[in-house]
């Protein structure tokens, strides 16, 4: 995890001026004191004092609750392509936010020190949060990112409308497995947002990350054309590489028929995976592949895929290296006046 400030270990840390976790209807089953989670759907089924697989949250006398609920993991101002959004507000800023925990258990997680355990971190309220993430006059507004933000789903809850009616825009960086019902509740006050397809495979999501590939695809469908959408696959060498793979994939997203971006990324080693990193070779063959079906395709890890081309003539319109440069005029093309997809693209 790189370029955050990890402040788990905050000396004095301020405590929470409010720690109502309304979870009631997160639960059922809750005799005995044994209660299962649905909030998203790998459904841990626990017992008093016990933890669900995110770490984050637990059965306390038959009430599932967040353990980690204003926890603050890390933190950090970036530019808004670090998420990857690059066709939202290009060349902005926003402060981002991460908790603890994840309802995933990837081998090869790059920000495992905080996804996979829960430590005590510096707690703060929503509106502690949201006036951390407004104060400087460039922040774009928040986003919820780094491990799994939807397990911190009660923090987010009450914290996006607050710095919606700031004028902040808020973005979510997830895994997409989060039960619908949940989902639901929190789209009206999400703006922007990118979700990680690990691959295109159940076997892959079973093997690699304890879960399952139909979770995330229903609900990138709920999410498509309701907020803005970007997507993005790590690429490992010999587990999801596979260029029919691939094809099946680049040809799932063109059929939800809305404007999106994909974002391959290069893997490199890291938790419990160690195969050999990703070539650029393989990379750029795979970009080839997903450029026959989506207009914005773009290469992460990998230096000068990160430029956006107009789908129609073919013509630069913002180059990110060395330095931002945005080209487009009223969000559009200079050349042939194509409109490019995306928000506050001028």
């Amino acid at each position: 995890m790189s370029n955050t400030n990890d402040v788990s270990n905050a000396s004095n840390p301020k405590e929470l001026s409010n720690t109502a976790n309304p979870t009631q209807e997160i639960n059922t089953n809750k005799d005995s004191y044994r209660a299962s989670c649905l909030l998203c759907p790998q459904r841990c089924q626990l017992r008093h004092g016990q933890s669900g697989r995110c770490h984050a949250r637990e059965n306390r006398q038959g009430e599932v609750v967040s353990k980690t609920y204003g926890e603050v993991a890390a933190w950090n101002m970036d530019p808004i392509e670090k998420k990857p959004l690059y066709h939202y507000y290009p060349g902005s800023w926003i402060f981002s936010v991460g908790g603890f925990g994840c309802n995933l258990s990837c081998s090869f997680c790059q920000n495992h020190e905080i996804s996979q355990q829960h430590r005590v971190g510096r707690k703060v309220t929503p509106a502690e949060l949201t006036e951390f993430a407004l104060r400087e006059q460039k922040s774009l507004g928040l986003c919820f990112t780094y491990s799994e933000p939807s397990v911190w789903f009660e923090m987010i809850r009450d914290t996006a409308p607050l710095v919606r009616a700031q004028g902040g825009k808020v973005v979510l960086v997830s895994n997409g497995t989060i039960s619908p019902r949940f989902l639901e509740e929190l789209i009206p006050w999400l703006d922007a947002v990118n979700i990680d397809i690990k691959a295109f495979s159940e076997e892959f999501y079973q093997h690699y990350c304890g879960s399952k590939l139909a979770w995330v695809l229903d609900n990138v469908e709920r999410l498509a054309g309701r907020v803005h959408l970007e997507v993005t696959t790590l690429i490992i060498p010999g587990a999801n590489d596979d260029p029919n793979e691939i094809t099946g994939l680049v040809r799932w997203l063109h059929q939800l028929d809305v404007p999106l971006a994909w974002h391959l990324s290069g893997y490199h080693p890291a938790y419990r995976l160690a195969v050999p990193p990703t070539d650029r070779q393989t990379l750029e063959r795979l970009w080839k592949i997903g450029k026959e079906y989506l207009p914005y395709m773009y290469l992460g890890n990998v230096r000068g895929g990160d430029t956006t081309f107009c789908p129609q003539c073919g013509e630069t319109v913002i180059q990110r290296e060395p330095v931002l440069v945005n080209r487009l005029e009223r969000g559009c093309c200079p050349k042939c006046g194509e409109g490019i997809f995306g928000v506050g693209m001028d």
